[in-house]
This record gives structure tokens, sequence and C-alpha cells, in this order.
């Protein structure tokens, strides 16, 4: 079988490479962006990481990233992807990391019918089991750095849910209570032009006319946060030509039962 087999397939895109450079022709894209800001600091080296503990190392690359002259906007966005029993489909989404403590990260969702919940809890039905394993990818393009976290994910205690909970925004706390995450929403005929969001926007009602005049809204038993207690950690930083440095942190149990780090460098 060949590496590359012959297809004949018409190219809507073939490597992009952002606005030409000023002595190329109009309509030329250039040769890709290089990663250069590494070479100001002699690249990532191992020296350069906490040999012991990735969420420390995260914590403190995370700071970085959040600093106002980093020039990264939103430090806490990040990927998530999770993939379903038996098939094997996986999907990806953005959320918020909205904490990080010594155990690992946490998102919140609804974990009623999203297509994530069903992926790490299976559904309700059967059809599918639950894959506890998911994974976290952070991209700062203006520090040219990518963390990858893979590890498996466990819920929070309503205790901990409600929290965080009550720190939204009541109209954020509303929609979390009326949105059927996920649920096809079908449109209402008798609403001239409606493609279903006159639905949501019923259930927003009904939710609101639920917590009238209660200032302390509870948080839905189908909503509430996961923490995803890492096992393998990926720090990229970008390098000239594609020669990127990449260090990954796998955790692995001791013969005295104790959990600790290995630090090694991968070739990019």
């Amino acid at each position: 079988m060949a590496l590359h087999p012959s297809q004949n397939v018409a190219k809507l895109i073939f490597a992009p490479t952002g606005t030409p450079k000023p002595f190329e022709p109009s309509g030329a894209t250039g040769q890709a962006a290089q990663f250069l800001k590494a070479e100001l600091i002699g690249g990532l080296r191992r020296a350069h990481l906490n040999p012991d503990d990735p969420i420390a190392q995260f914590h403190d690359w995370f700071r970085q990233a959040s600093q106002p002259e980093s020039g990264v906007g939103h430090p806490e966005t990040c990927t998530f992807a999770t993939a379903q029993l038996p098939s094997g489909r996986v999907s990806a989404r953005m959320v918020y990391l909205k904490e990080l403590d010594t155990k690992g990260f946490v998102i919140y969702s609804n974990w009623g019918t999203s297509g994530k919940a069903r992926d790490l809890f299976g559904s309700a039905d059967g059809s599918s089991v639950g894959n506890p394993w998911a994974s976290l990818v952070f991209w700062w393009e203006p520090l040219e750095r990518q963390v990858r976290v893979e590890g498996k994910v466990e819920r929070l205690t309503a205790e901990e849910s409600q929290a965080y909970f009550s720190t939204r925004v009541r109209g954020s706390q509303i929609g979390a209570w009326s949105s059927r995450q996920s649920v096809v929403l079908k449109p209402n005929p008798e609403i001239l032009g409606d493609d279903g969001r006159a639905q949501l926007e019923a259930w927003v009602r009904e939710t609101e006319q639920r917590f009238e005049g209660t200032d302390d809204i509870p948080v839905p038993d189908f909503w509430g946060g996961v923490r995803i207690v890492p096992e393998r950690f990926e720090f990229w930083q970008g390098r000239q030509n594609r020669l990127h440095d990449r260090f990954v942190y796998d955790r692995v149990r001791g013969e005295d039962g104790v959990d600790r780090w290995t630090l090694e460098r991968l070739s990019p």
C-alpha cells in the first residue's frame, strides 16, 4: 500500500501562511512562519522545568501566560477531548479551565445530556459505556507554547459544584438549568422563521418563573464540575525549522506504592 495513495480531490485550502511578505507578488503567501521566541533564551531545557511536579510547572507557565505583557488573551481557554466507546469516535470542544489544584484541572458543564457526558459516563440507554480518559490542550500562541494533559476524569461533589455555581451571574445560573445541552431543538411552525431557538427561550422563561424571587439558586443535579487527574503532561516550546522542544512527564507507581513523575525529552 502506498504511503500517499492517489486521490482525485480538489484542494480548497493548501498550506495557508497568512500575510504575504513585502517582496512577494500579490496573492502569494510565502513560507510558513517560524517560531523564534525560544531562541532568545536558548530554547526550552530540562533545567528550566520542575523535575518533580508538572502541576507546579503548569502553574508557572499559566502565570506567565496570564501577564498582560504576554499577549495571551484568555490563557484559561483550552480544548477538551473525549472518546466514545465502543466506537472510539473522538470529539473535542473549547472550554474554560475554572480551577487548578494539586490534584488536577477542573471544568464545569452539563453532565446529563451533553456529548462529553455520554463519552465519559456512558449513555442512559446503555448503547455506550463510559470512557473516563480525556485530554486538555492549551495553546498560547503569543508565547509559542503548548501544553497537553492526559488523564482520567472524576466528578466533583455537589458541595464543590455549588461553591462555584454560586459565583456565576444569575443569567448563567438560569441558563444552566434551562439548556438540555446538545438536545435537538425543534422549530415551531407557528412562529415565522423560527429555527428552534424559540424552544430554548421557552425553557428559559419556565426556569425564570421557577426561581422567581429566589436569590440562592441551587446547582442542578445534572450540572457541575469534573476534575481531570493527569497521568501525562507535555510541555511544548516552538523552535525554528519545526525542531520544537518537547518534554513529557509520565506518572509512574514506585515499588513503595508512591506515585512519582518521570521527565523525558521527545523528538519533535
